[in-house]
């Protein structure tokens, strides 16, 4: 268990690390302004800031979720297994229920860490620049607006993490079985990797609107005063002012980024677990790979 839980730190890791230029594109469309709005898409977005901001412009808070890794996968591969031994049986009903419940734990460190992340995307680059990094970032809103400031879009948050968790080791647990990922098998990494990324894919169609809203909610106040009241207010004024392609923005960026992150994580885990346990290693069921917040 160990072994396993170090491998899926690592694979983790390489996740972030392939899919956080993505997700820095993702945050800047899904809260730029509809009446002037600074990217004309993922491409251009792109282009943008490696132009003014160089390549490190894409790796604007990383720091947030690295630091968040460690935690979030032991709560996620911990819920999750301990859940479905809990419910019985493994059954596609029990794997989103355990998914279900691994995503809503995992939230109590998601949600800071998002919000540090979100915040440090967006700050300008240079002296302007008002954090330093993800735990000043949360340090400061701490200061200012308290515990609640700190776990601003929490609810969202649970709206987004606990159904698409579910989906996601669910869909992954369908895959592997259709694509009959047994050890031994022929092509199993590759089989694996399908898997793992097209459940990403799935788990963040699922509740991506959801995740614009939260997006929204986290990056309020931070070019100007404080727009939205609340999930609902700020869904009502997305609505009125851009239209029900609003919360499809960023979408495209996001599955560029969900099948490459789990695909990165996948082969790291067999890597680790490779050289760990040596050439007989397998890897072993859904809890290895993580969809989202990552």
């Amino acid at each position: 268990m160990a072994l396993d839980f170090l491998a899926g730190c690592a694979g983790g890791v390489a996740g972030v690390l392939v899919g956080h230029p993505f997700d820095t594109v993702k945050v800047r469309l899904q809260v730029q302004s509809a009446e002037k709005p600074q990217y004309r898409g993922t491409l251009h977005c792109f282009q943008s800031i490696i132009r003014q901001e160089s390549v490190l412009g894409l790796y604007k808070g990383l720091g947030s979720p690295l630091m968040g890794l460690t935690f979030i996968n032991a709560l996620v591969f911990g819920v999750q297994g301990n859940t479905l031994r809990a419910l019985g049986r493994d059954s596609p009903r029990n794997q989103f229920l355990a998914g279900a419940a691994a995503g809503t734990i995992q939230c109590v460190i998601c949600c800071p860490m998002e919000l540090a992340k979100t915040r440090l995307q967006l700050q300008d680059a240079g002296a302007a620049r008002e954090y330093r990094g993800a735990l000043h970032c949360l340090v400061h809103i701490y200061r200012r607006e308290g515990l609640r400031g700190v776990n601003r879009g929490m609810v969202s948050t649970l709206l987004r993490e606990t159904p698409s968790f579910g989906v996601y080791f669910l869909a992954y647990d369908a895959l592997t079985r259709g694509l009959g990922c047994e050890p031994g098998a022929r092509l199993l990494v590759p089989k694996l990797l399908l898997a793992g990324g097209t459940a990403g894919i799935l788990s963040w169609l699922s509740t991506y609107p959801v995740d614009v809203v939260k997006s929204r909610l986290q990056a309020d106040g931070v070019r100007g005063t404080q727009r939205y009241r609340g999930i609902l207010d700020c869904v009502r004024q997305s609505y009125e002012a851009e239209g029900w392609r609003v919360f499809t923005r960023g979408l495209a960026s996001t599955l560029l980024r969900a099948f490459p992150v789990n695909a990165a994580t996948f082969a790291t885990v067999t890597v680790v677990l490779s050289y760990t346990r040596g050439p007989e290693a397998r890897p072993e069921g859904p809890a290895l790979a993580q969809p989202s917040s990552l």
